[in-house]
């Protein structure tokens, strides 16, 4: 595999009338009703590049969740972006789209027509015949999720249940201990494979778990942005940034800070630029 050079996520600037970022761009949080939260990757994706977020907040008495997937249309170019992304944008034909429910996320192939259907929560497709032969075949190895050809490092996958930034040292029971894909702290990403010339697939990633490729042939010929719609009970969502090689120098600078400090939101507290302080709080 090609390897691919980190980049720190962002937002795009051109989003949904509803949704707010903070300074640093890599938190979205949707300020009133429960639509025109759509929003995009600011650069790009590259093959095998996965966007990756994680819900900070929820809100009750809406019904419906997080959504996303790719879109080859330019943010930027938007003269309006779209109240919903489905169907708005997927009617399109040059976005694709996934929404996330509480269960049945895996995507089940068809072995009639080799097609593929995506999990809405129809109720007993667990139960349906031939089902264990049909799930995504993915695995894990320590370190690494791999899908295709793509190897996505592990840490930053799998959403914590439990507060603390450096929980994990104390108890490895983190890494096992799988969140509801639609709760607090879940952590979902994006990103597209290669499937031949000019074609790829879109495969979703919840909790460090592929959920297979929810959407195939998509064309290759215009850029693929991410989509994110921070839509109905999901509130408020950040990037989670992800390193797959040599830390770049604003990485090790950022490590630097958060070793010599107790908690990160103590970082509030020192003399650096707040667009600095915002990146030095995430991981």
């Amino acid at each position: 595999m090609e390897a691919i050079p980190d980049q720190f996520m962002e937002f795009h600037p051109i989003h949904g009338v509803n949704v707010s970022l903070d300074l640093s761009g890599t938190r979205a949080t949707r300020v009133e009703s429960f639509a025109n939260g759509v929003c995009f990757s600011k650069h790009p994706l590259k093959p095998g590049e996965i966007f990756l977020i994680e819900i900070e907040e929820k809100e009750v008495g809406w019904c419906g969740n997080l959504r996303v997937g790719l879109t080859s249309r330019d943010p930027g170019n938007l003269d309006v972006v779209p109240e919903y992304s489905i169907p708005d944008l997927t009617d399109s034909g040059d976005s694709w789209v996934f929404a996330i429910t509480r269960n049945h996320n895996k995507v089940v192939e068809d072995p009639v027509d080799g097609g593929q259907r995506l999990g809405r929560g129809e109720p007993g497709e667990e139960a349906a015949e031939g089902y264990h032969n049909l799930k995504p075949q993915t695995f894990f190895t320590d370190s690494h999720l791999y899908i295709d050809n793509v190897r996505i490092p592990r840490d930053k996958l799998v959403g914590r249940s439990r507060p603390g930034r450096y929980s994990h040292i104390l108890d490895d029971l983190y890494r096992t201990n799988a969140l509801p894909p639609t709760a607090r702290r879940s952590r979902i990403g994006v990103l597209y494979t290669q499937r031949g010339p000019g074609l790829a697939d879109m495969h979703v990633v919840i909790n460090g778990e592929d959920m297979g490729a929810s959407a195939k042939g998509i064309p290759t010929i215009q850029p693929l942005h991410a989509v994110v719609d921070v839509f109905a009970a999901t509130k408020c969502v950040r990037i989670v940034q992800v390193e797959y090689g040599f830390s770049s120098l604003q990485t090790l600078c950022r490590k630097a800070i958060q070793k010599h400090i107790v908690h990160r939101m103590a970082i509030d507290w020192l003399e650096l630029p707040e667009a600095m302080k915002h990146y030095c709080k995430y991981e």
